[in-house]
This record gives C-alpha cells, sequence and structure tokens, in this order.
C-alpha cells in the first residue's frame, strides 16, 4: 500500500505533462485516477489471494449496494451544495455567472463525474478498506478509524492552498466515511458521498477543491471576506462552516442506520478473521 501511495509522484508528473497538450488536459483527471485505482486494487487483489479472502470482502460486500451508493452521491451533492447556499448567503462566496455551456458543460460534467468516482474508489479503498481491515485486527475499529482518518489529512498537507480547517475537515470526513463502515458494513455510500461532495466542488460550482480550482468548471465563483468565513484559497472546505456540516452528516448516518441493523463489525472486519 505505500507502494500505491509512492505512485502519486509519477502519476501527478503524468498529469502536468497531459495539461501542456489540449487534446489531452480533458482527460488528464481521468487517466491519473483511473491509474490509482487500478493500482489499488492490484494491491487488495494481492492481499486477497494471500488471505484466501474474495477481493471484495474489504467493503464492497453489500446486497444495497446500488441504493447506498446513489444515496452518498446525492448526499454528496446535497451537503457541498448546502455549505455553498450558506456562503453565498452570507456574502463569503460570490457567483460570477456561467462558465461553461452546451456541450463543452456536458462533456466536462461527465468527465470530472468519472474521475471523482475513481478518486473516491480509490482513497476510500486504500484508506478504509484492506488497511482498515488489518489495522482493526490489531488496535480494533475505532483507533483505526482514527489513525487512518490522521492518515488521510496528512496526504492533504502538501496540497497548495490548504488551511488547518480545509486538513481539519478532510479528518473529519474519513471519520464519517468509517462511522458509515461501521453501520453499513460496506463502503459503497462513502464512495458515492466522496465523489458527489467532490464534483460539486470541482465541477458544479468552480470552487478550489485540496486548494485547486479545476480548469473546467459550470459555474465561476471566488471567496469574499475573512478566510475563516470563506475559506479562501482553499475553498469551502476551508470555511468554519464545513464542521457543522460535517456533524449533520454523521448525525444522519447515524439517524438512518443506527437503529435498523444488529451492531456487529463490517463484512471487510470480520473477513479478516478465522
Amino acid at each position: 500500500m505505500i507502494g500505491v501511495l509512492a505512485t502519486r509522484v509519477p502519476v501527478n508528473y503524468l498529469l502536468h505533462s497531459m495539461k501542456h497538450n489540449p487534446r489531452l488536459e480533458v482527460w488528464s483527471p481521468v487517466v491519473a485516477a483511473g491509474i490509482l485505482a487500478l493500482l489499488v486494487l492490484v494491491a487488495t487483489a494481492i492481499m486477497a489471494k494471500i488471505e484466501a479472502r474474495p477481493v471484495l470482502s474489504y467493503g464492497f460486500i453489500d446486497k444495497r449496494k446500488l441504493s447506498r451508493f446513489v444515496l452518498g452521491i446525492a448526499g454528496g451533492i446535497v451537503a457541498l451544495s448546502a455549505l455553498v447556499l450558506a456562503l453565498k448567503m452570507r456574502g463569503w462566496l460570490i457567483f460570477d455567472g456561467r462558465a461553461l455551456h452546451g456541450k463543452s458543460a456536458w462533456s466536462y460534467g461527465l468527465l470530472s463525474g468519472v474521475a471523482f468516482l475513481l478518486t473516491a474508489l480509490f482513497e476510500e479503498s486504500l484508506l478504509r478498506g484492506y488497511l482498515q481491515s488489518t489495522l482493526t485486527r490489531g488496535v480494533g475499529f475505532w483507533w483505526a478509524a482514527v489513525l487512518l482518518s490522521l492518515a488521510f489529512g496528512a496526504t492533504h498537507l502538501p496540497n497548495r492552498g490548504e488551511s488547518p480547517i480545509g486538513i481539519l475537515s478532510v479528518v473529519g470526513a474519513g471519520l464519517v466515511f468509517c462511522l458509515s463502515l461501521w453501520l453499513t458494513k460496506s463502503l459503497y455510500w462513502a464512495v458515492g458521498l466522496h465523489a458527489g461532495w467532490d464534483w460539486s466542488q470541482s465541477f458544479l460550482y468552480g470552487v478550489p477543491d485540496i486548494g485547486q480550482v479545476a480548469s473546467g468548471h459550470l459555474f465561476a465563483t471566488h471567496p469574499s471576506g475573512g478566510l475563516i468565513w470563506s475559506g479562501g484559497p482553499t475553498g469551502p472546505e476551508g470555511s468554519i462552516y464545513v464542521i457543522p456540516t460535517m456533524a449533520v452528516i454523521a448525525l444522519g448516518v447515524w439517524i438512518a442506520w443506527s437503529q435498523r441493523q444488529p451492531r456487529k463489525e463490517p463484512a471487510a472486519i470480520l473477513a479478516t478473521r478465522s
């Protein structure tokens, strides 16, 4: 898994190279995310073979996978939209109008959707799939969740434009995803929400994600006011408003699933025990 993380450097180099070619630039996020998702899939498959487990055992066995995945996507879009609306109403996010129209809007929207789905699949599989299962055997589910959520935040530290609140929101998101894993016993909702949230940031509203603004976005926006309120170059994830947003999402997850099923560990964890 460390090897998978190490490939971020050559993948980022490939991404940078593709951005200098107008024909390839639009495909660069899809290619980069696809490579990373494939690598973590291969690494997980190897470890599953060693442990004599199905490769889907690490968070991807769920009879309700489609409904949870779709609910996650919808939840991510709604949650980020609510955060953006709150910032807009307070004057901390200014809308400058449409940036894309017609065919360009559809093509960028579709390609960015695929890219963010692959990115979500990569990050959730890497940090809350096999690694979560393995660490749980040694330190318990929630200690593993805390450690990997901190690692999730640490991976964002090198990003330009990140802020302390932005890093805190990433760690908080990791814990929310772990809560959904604990309650639903799968990662489908987490992958959906992760993808829907990032797609809304980067394409729909054109706000910074990990401190960067995507090259193709439907609306053009810019922050206004103090950094702690607007998020500044970090985007909405750097605003103090992201903290209650994450709290509401976590509460929604708890209300939706805590009483519906017997309290037991996720299949991803049980699968690693003989």
